[in-house]
């Protein structure tokens, strides 16, 4: 027989029992036998079967071990973190430094850093308005029998020994403090090990006591945090935030966790998307979705998108309006619809301009464009007095935010009306041609000498309606710094619009402009079919002519128009520039989550597709 050490004694019992000498029995018996002979608990580290005792004996060594090991570790703790200073890192090393440590955490699962839940008693606005309350909790003291669970992300973290560590909790808007202490823990031993998880950026769930700190902050006193999903990241500081634009632009995502301001303006703007649409839904209107891409780019003069339909190889073009489809609608019967979303455009990119954009369009039977022009006023003047708290008048800084130039903007009815031929004549001293002219040579050649004359630049192909366009831009737009109406359009300009109805040449149409901006367009909308082929005719000629924005002839919308278009006002507003107007923003891609941003040339995408919205 093989000798063992005396170490290994208890060993020798379970490796070589004595089993006494019996009469033959049967297997069930014998099995049974040597299970009560050899011990009936399961070592859980050796797997070995053993006695009682012997289990109790090895599980009160290993708690001994245990403990031993991490005394040992609690005290060589401090000493590596100070030989690593991560706010000295690069965000590289930083990185490569976090990611280590939690692919470590994911091996262990000690604990899992990507749990599939936690459950949340109540958000972090509501906790404060249930307990930051005067009188509920008392400075110094817990809420004794009280427990919450709340999630968020850390913002910073602050040590103040190793029992005690604070942290500021972030959600929806708000904040509250985490007091974390060693006594409160559910496990007060392995409380520097469990706080040694979270980083600034982490995403953790708090289960805990409502408190208030001795100098009566509102906290929670947590006997767990749960990591919930950690940031491998460097998270800038809170105090300087994130200061370059395009990071902001590309990362949105960054700029909103640093930025409470910019979280501010988005919810902004979903309140306005959300007056717009209550207003509408008020007066009867339907919202209605209409297709995204078509054969013909109508509805607007701008250049479209082109994509191609692999199935149908056929291409189409983005939508640059939804306007004939609408029109369409009221053709059919629902004399009140209206849709928001985004168009496309393929123009250039700017201040006020970006490639695809947000507008709201209705069309409304039985109105024309002096109703339609009421119902703008209403609707801004209520809008404005909705997220003012009540106030008509905006300060908008035109020149940004740190400069001193400062409009006040006044949205109280009514607004100023500025009739477009009369201001211009008025402006330049010079006579125009009648309003039944405007779209001839003459006028062509009259236009041309005007604008070279006052310095006005019109690139080619210098059309009528491209030479008015400018002229208006430099003389009449400017004049609109609160709301105000451009009126009095020539037709050549509006292929859509009804002709007026007491001025030849002219039509029925307004602009609204503020900060000598557009910020909306309304006609009255042409219903007649032989005059709205003529007009589509007279785009066509202009698209020969080199102007990529005219419009093709849409056969479907001028059959639709065969069948009766009972008179009817149609209006749009771009969501995007009058959000800008409302929240002091000078650039469109403040107002808009994810901006088109030239792509980052980078080995990874210059060899291939690049990523998202080329955004990479």
């Amino acid at each position: 027989m093989l000798r063992l050490p005396k170490l290994y004694a208890p060993l020798k019992t379970v490796l070589y029992p004595r089993y006494p000498r019996l009469p033959p029995i049967n297997h069930l018996q014998l099995r049974t036998m040597a299970t009560e002979s050899t011990g009936t608990h399961k070592d859980p580290v050796t797997g070995e079967m053993i006695s009682k005792q012997e289990l109790k004996r090895r599980e009160k060594q290993r708690a001994k071990d245990g403990k031993k090991a991490e005394k040992a570790a609690s005290a060589q703790k401090p000493e590596a973190a100070a030989s690593i200073n991560e706010d000295e890192l690069n965000p590289n090393q930083y990185f490569e430094l976090r990611s280590r440590h939690i692919q470590k955490l994911k091996e262990t699962q000690s604990p899992n850093p990507y749990p599939h839940k936690f459950d949340v008693t109540m958000s972090i606005p509501n906790y404060i308005e249930k307990y930051g309350q005067e009188g509920v909790i008392e400075s110094g003291t817990k809420l004794e029998g009280t427990i919450e669970a709340l999630a968020g992300r850390v913002h910073n973290v602050r040590l103040s020994g190793q029992s005690l560590r604070f942290y500021d909790l972030h959600a929806e808007g708000t904040k509250v403090q985490i007091m974390a202490t060693k006594q409160d823990a559910k496990s007060p031993d392995t409380f520097a090990a469990d706080h040694e998880h979270f980083r600034r950026g982490d995403i953790v769930g708090v289960i805990g006591t409502p408190s208030r700190t001795k100098k009566g902050e509102l906290s929670i006193s947590p006997s767990q945090m749960i990591l919930l999903a950690p940031n491998l990241h460097q998270l800038p500081s809170g105090h300087f935030g994130l200061k370059d634009q395009e990071t902001r632009y590309r990362k949105r995502y960054l700029d909103l966790i640093l930025s409470d301001d910019v979280r501010r303006l988005f919810i902004t703007r979903s309140k306005i998307i959300n007056y717009i649409r209550r207003f509408l839904d008020h007066l009867g209107f339907l919202e209605v979705e209409t297709p995204m891409t078509s054969m013909i780019a109508g509805g607007a003069t701008a250049k479209p998108f082109v994509t191609h339909h692999n199935d149908l190889d056929l291409d189409l073009y983005l939508r640059i309006a939804p306007e004939l489809y609408l029109k369409q609608l009221v053709v059919g019967g629902l004399d009140r619809v209206y849709e928001i979303g985004r168009v496309f455009r393929n123009e250039g990119i700017d201040l006020t301009h970006n490639p695809e954009f947000t507008i709201c369009e209705f069309y409304m039977a039985y109105a024309d464009m002096y109703d339609i022009m009421d119902l703008t006023e209403s609707m801004v003047e209520g809008l404005v007095k909705y997220i003012t708290g009540g106030n008509t008048k905006v300060t908008y800084h035109p020149e940004g935010k740190e400069s001193n130039k400062v409009y006040e903007l006044e949205f109280a009815r009514p607004w100023k009306r500025y009739d477009m031929i009369g201001t211009l004549e008025e402006k330049l001293d010079v006579k125009f041609p009648p309003g039944e002219t405007l779209h001839t040579d003459e006028a062509n050649k009259f236009l041309r000498e005007l604008c070279k004359k006052h310095n006005v630049d019109c690139s080619e192909p210098r059309t009528n309606a491209r030479l008015l366009d400018k002229l208006v831009g430099e003389f009449i737009e400017p004049l609109c710094i609160s709301p105000a109406f451009i009126v009095g359009h020539p037709q050549v300009m509006s292929p859509l619009a009804k002709y007026h109805r007491s001025r030849p040449g002219l039509c029925e149409r307004f602009e609204g402009f503020m900060c000598g901006k557009e910020f909306c367009n309304a006609y009255t909308e042409l219903n007649d079919p032989f005059e709205q082929r003529l007009r589509f005719e007279e785009q066509v000629r202009q698209k020969e002519a080199g102007d990529d924005e005219a419009q093709g002839i849409d056969e479907v919308f001028v059959d639709a128009l065969e069948h009766g278009l009972p008179p009817t006002g149609g209006w749009g507003i771009g969501i995007d520039r009058l959000v800008m107007f409302l929240t002091n923003s000078t650039n469109i891609k403040e107002v808009l989550l994810f901006p088109a941003m030239k792509p980052i040339e980078t080995q990874a995408n210059t060899a291939g597709p690049v990523g998202p919205g080329g955004q990479v």
